[in-house]
């Protein structure tokens, strides 16, 4: 695919594909995001469900991961990583070990258990699918894959929750390209550039309810929340030639993004994660203020994609 033919989305990034598997009857799905690349990780959540994160530690004997699953399903969609290990097994990819390659794929999921048929999450067959589905093309957004049981604006309860899903959008320097990716599924509302509200919990009238100020003002009164019903996942990828060690800045800069778009954040009651990644073949010393660049554009491109996933695509 030529540049100017690149989608404004995560696979606007050479080297990035990405696919979805969705269950609407259940409500839920998987989104994949296969490579490989550089890798690392920022943890925001308090209520977070992942998969060998550890893996992208800067100290860690592999020196890439082969792909990423975003998954529905709470704890049990973590299932449709075998999927993704047994697909990638078969097309050779993995890390090399005396005896076999390896695949490693970190994931995170998110809390959709009771939208739709809460006995039905997604597993290994769902992860090859997605596999199967993912492209370096146009991204699908909305409320499919990991977004498609995904509820925002949920502190005054399910009833005055809106949808959720997944958002995607690129940006791009004089060099290089950044591109992001998230499934909003958060307790709070989500906000436009501007901070206002566009999509949260919302009143008998149809109006925000606006749930930070609430908080604040003890208008919600008392409630018992649910733990670990909600997240926020994303992605952010570039082909500048990074190593860990700046793919954590990077995943710390993008994370700003989170806060900027959704109120409240990073609660008790999310499991807010966000992953940095490179797909330059080998990294290389860079200065500082490249990392600044890219840093500044992964969080624009994530603030976008986190309002795109409850204002564009799929109903």
């Amino acid at each position: 695919m030529s540049d100017r033919a690149r989608p404004r989305a995560l696979t606007a990034v050479p080297g990035v594909r990405v696919g979805h598997f969705t269950d609407r009857e259940a409500a839920t799905g998987c989104t994949v995001v296969l490579g490989p690349f550089r890798a690392a990780v920022d943890v925001r959540g308090f209520a977070t469900g992942t998969r060998e994160i550890d893996a992208l530690q800067p100290t860690h004997i592999a020196p890439r991961a082969d792909a990423l699953v975003l998954t529905g399903g709470s704890a049990f969609g973590l299932a449709s990583v075998d999927g993704v290990m047994s697909w990638l097994a078969e097309r050779g990819a993995g890390f090399e070990t005396a005896a076999a390659r390896v695949p490693i794929v970190p994931a995170a999921v998110v809390y959709d258990l009771g939208v739709g048929s809460a006995d039905r999450r997604p597993d290994a067959t769902a992860g090859r699918l997605a596999c199967d589905a993912a492209t370096e093309d146009d991204v699908a957004e909305g409320r499919v894959g990991a977004g498609t049981g995904a509820t925002v604006g949920k502190l005054f309860g399910m009833e005055r929750a809106v949808p959720g899903g997944v958002g995607t959008w690129a940006e791009t320097s004089s060099e290089y390209t950044v591109g992001a990716l998230a499934v909003v599924n958060a307790v709070g509302d989500v906000l436009d550039a501007g901070g206002r509200i566009v999509a949260g919990a919302r009143a008998e009238s149809g109006d925000w309810l606006d749930s930070a100020s609430s908080l604040c003002n003890g208008s919600l009164g008392a409630r018992l929340f649910g733990p670990g019903q909600n997240s926020t996942l994303a992605v952010v990828a570039t082909d500048a030639p990074l190593d860990r060690v700046a793919l954590q800045s990077i995943a710390r800069a993008a994370s700003t993004a989170v806060a900027r778009r959704i109120a409240p954040v990073h609660t008790p009651f999310d499991g807010d994660v966000t992953f940095a990644l490179s797909t330059a073949p080998e990294p290389r010393a860079v200065a500082p203020d490249l990392v600044l660049v890219i840093g500044v554009l992964a969080a624009r491109a994530l603030g976008t994609a986190i309002e795109r996933a409850v204002t564009v695509g799929t109903a």
